[in-house]
């Protein structure tokens, strides 16, 4: 006779329930970040540009600049601000996938920016837009 036990944490729904939530915690502040930027006059082209294994949150134009953005949000803050989650690997990532976008698109002698917006909810939803907030060196 095969004894067959439960789990009775379920560990695969639980893991489920995290990703859900981590991915609605994103997509509520990229909503904010989208309102925030449409106030400032931006216009949104793209949202969530995927290509390969990455993606660029954001692809607007502020005037005649093409922008990417790269929003992070944050329900506490254990692991710092969260401007500062975007180190030099996501940085390059970001770069290699606007690169694709452009190339993707034919757009030439067009001047881009990379932009950051860090979205706080522990502090009632502040946005920090951080423009410029990185440079590639090509």
């Amino acid at each position: 006779m095969m004894t067959v036990f439960k789990n009775p944490f379920n560990f695969s729904r639980n893991r489920s329930l995290h990703v859900d939530k981590k991915k609605d915690l994103g997509k509520k502040g990229e909503e904010l970040a989208v309102q925030f930027i449409r106030r400032q006059g931006f216009e949104i082209l793209e949202r969530n540009y995927h290509h390969r294994r990455g993606e660029i949150d954001i692809v607007a134009r502020d005037r005649k600049t093409l922008v990417f953005i790269e929003v992070k949000t944050a329900t506490s803050n254990q692991y710092g601000p969260p401007e500062s989650w975007v180190d030099s690997r996501k940085q390059q990532q970001v770069a290699k996938i606007a690169a694709a976008y452009l190339q993707e698109r034919k757009v030439t002698n067009v001047d881009c920016r990379f932009d950051v917006i860090a979205v706080d909810h522990t502090r009632e939803n502040s946005i920090n837009h951080i423009q410029n907030a990185f440079w590639i060196e090509t």
